[in-house]
């Protein structure tokens, strides 16, 4: 097994409209305006930016987004991933009674060399930290949703 392997999958139930979630989702340049462990994102060109996430942990993780998928029929938005974190990252936007499903899907290799270092023991608190990060970003989601 590789340590410093990661598969999450995170679903958040909204009650906004499949049409507005997924238009606040795919505009990432505003991420750090609702979801704070977001702390920054640098478009890079059209389809590609420099992203700067820090959650509970006192370490950043760094890396470059690429879009590969941007399709608003299916409500699909998906980057792979460059740098401290290797991979992709795939929202599902889908409707679910009056209002819609998000589901957040992850695989992921962490190369950021301390985190490599520290797999073993410290896998359940990266998990853990991931999953703080999540109900950060659905709360944070869901107050900038009622805002608009």
């Amino acid at each position: 097994m590789d340590w410093s392997h990661y598969r999450f999958r995170t679903v958040w139930v909204l009650r906004a409209p499949p049409a507005t979630v997924f238009a606040v989702l795919e505009r990432a340049e505003d991420y750090p305006d609702w979801w704070p462990q977001v702390r920054e994102v640098d478009p890079i060109d059209d389809s590609s930016g420099f992203v700067r996430i820090r959650a509970a942990l006192p370490y950043d993780l760094t890396f470059t987004a690429r879009e590969m998928v941007r399709d608003r029929t299916a409500g699909v938005l998906e980057i792979e991933m460059s740098g401290d974190l290797d991979g992709w990252a795939r929202w599902t936007v889908s409707a679910h009674g009056a209002g819609t499903r998000v589901r957040y899907d992850q695989v992921v290799d962490v190369s950021k060399p301390l985190l490599r270092r520290l797999a073993v023991p410290g896998r359940p608190v990266f998990r853990a930290n991931h999953r703080l990060m999540m109900r950060a970003g659905r709360r944070g989601l869901t107050a900038y949703l009622e805002a608009v």
